[in-house]
């Protein structure tokens, strides 16, 4: 009888395999990706429970008071699952460095760069989707992108004084009145399914955004011209460039590649951390990502790539057209000896160059290789940095992104600076929204952490 019932267990614990690996494949090859993420989920709510019951009274780190006086820099205090980023080796996507994802993710056709809706895929579930999966994501959000019409009214009637990143963000709260997750939450759901009404609304923010986006671009700078409808054969930034007004497909190409490179950036920075944290209070993703944007808007996060070329048009100015190296570090020595910096250049977490700028300068290279604006930008690569060094008080003298994404698009004739920052946030929503969605479904808590005084430090350091 025993042999019997070990036969039985053996068949089985045999076929429960048989059907999990059916599942497996069957989830990897679908072009539905709620149903894949769905698979993935119970996996990584287990993988998270262990781990956090066997090592969570374990130290990760300590804090220093200057780390709490200085913006928090180097506390390992979140837990993000989307990207990681590494001082030496940058930006990581699940794994996956930017050339990595350049090789494997797929592209559009007739284009050469990876298409976002292939990152956002990756970002959310960890995997490398097939053509097919990313066809179906481009037209899932086509299938979505239609804005409410209320929230055409109000980016209509706001007056064109108005900043673009201020009627974005006005627009992202406008559209909260769609929520899915408002009205499941209202109807008292229980927790364990949040995620799903979070994946929706996230899913219809993505979709909406480079709607609401162009709308604000023709009304500020095409004298109110109406966008075109969404084309549901093309993908994602296709779609977002032809409401622009744009139809160079080597443009196109390289929209595609600028909402991959801004998507994501591990959880620390302004408007990852912010949408993170108003998230934990359980509001929507509508809410939750203009908190995000308002962050985005301040010149020390998203206004830089402006910064960068206010600086370079100043540079000129005073320079002239051809520059030479010894002209050049004279006006980068009196920039810094004015109490200024180099825009461009250095990185809170990056001590090496950023591989986002590398990316770009591939493009550069390839495309406009001549352009006098990216000639210049090469030529402050040359020189910035050894000043930098020899001044002494940069960790990282090394570009990032925003020293070049300004000069490619200048080039290609999107000039309007004031609404770079706009296109910065509707690449952002990917990775914010992918991991908001997995704060809902491992259940993340409201953020709260401990504040204290600086009598408080003091008594505690015995300092009198």
């Amino acid at each position: 009888m025993s042999v019997v019932n070990n036969i039985s267990r053996k068949i089985l614990q045999n076929t429960k395999s048989l059907v999990s690996s059916i599942r497996c494949i069957s989830s990897s090859s679908s072009t539905n990706l709620r149903d894949v993420l769905e698979q993935k989920i119970p996996e990584k709510q287990e993988e998270v429970k262990n781990f956090r019951k066997q090592y969570g009274s374990h130290v990760v780190g300590e804090v220093q008071i200057d780390m709490m006086y200085g913006g928090m820099r180097g506390i390992k205090g979140l837990v993000t699952e989307t990207s990681v980023l590494d001082p030496d080796e940058g930006i990581r996507f699940r794994g996956y460095t930017i050339p990595e994802c350049q090789e494997r993710l797929p592209k559009a056709p007739g284009g050469d760069e990876i298409i976002p809706e292939g990152l956002f895929w990756l970002l959310l579930t960890g995997d490398i989707p097939t053509d097919d999966q990313v066809r179906a994501l481009s037209k899932d959000w086509a299938d979505r992108a239609a804005i409410p019409s209320h929230v055409s009214q109000m980016l209509n009637n706001f007056p064109t004084t108005l900043h673009p990143m201020s009627q974005f963000s006005a627009a992202i709260i406008a559209m909260n009145s769609e929520s899915k997750f408002v009205e499941a939450y209202a109807k008292g759901v229980h927790k364990s399914t949040y995620w799903e009404y979070a994946y929706e609304d996230a899913m219809n923010l993505i979709a909406k955004l480079p709607t609401v986006a162009a709308i604000i671009y023709r009304n500020l700078y095409r004298e109110g011209t109406a966008v075109c409808p969404i084309n549901t054969e093309l993908d994602w930034s296709a779609n977002f460039c032809a409401m622009l007004g744009y139809d160079d497909k080597v443009f196109i190409d390289l929209i595609r590649l600028y909402l991959v490179l801004h998507s994501d950036h591990e959880g620390g920075n302004v408007s990852a951390h912010a949408t993170h944290l108003i998230g934990s209070a359980l509001s929507d993703p509508y809410l939750s990502f203009a908190g995000g944007m308002n962050g985005l808007a301040g010149p020390l996060h998203g206004l830089a790539n402006q910064e960068v070329l206010l600086w370079l048009t100043r540079l000129r100015e005073s320079l002239g057209g051809e520059v030479s190296d010894e002209q050049l570090t004279k006006f980068i020595w009196e920039t810094l000896q004015s109490g200024q910096v180099v825009p461009g250049y250095g990185h809170a977490v990056l001590r090496k160059t950023d591989p986002r700028y590398f990316a770009q300068r591939e493009f550069a290279l390839k495309h406009l290789p001549d352009d006098p604006l990216f000639k210049l930008t090469s030529q402050l690569y040359k020189v910035v940095p050894d000043i930098l060094l020899e001044q002494g008080k940069a960790k990282n003298p090394w570009p990032n992104v925003d020293a070049h994404s300004g000069v490619l698009l200048q080039y290609y004739g999107l000039t309007e600076m004031n609404y770079y920052t706009v296109m910065f946030g509707v690449s952002r929503a990917l990775g914010t929204m992918a991991s908001l969605i997995w704060d809902r479904a491992l259940g993340l808590p409201l953020e709260r952490p401990k504040s204290m005084s600086t009598e408080g430090l003091k008594k505690l350091m015995g300092a009198s």
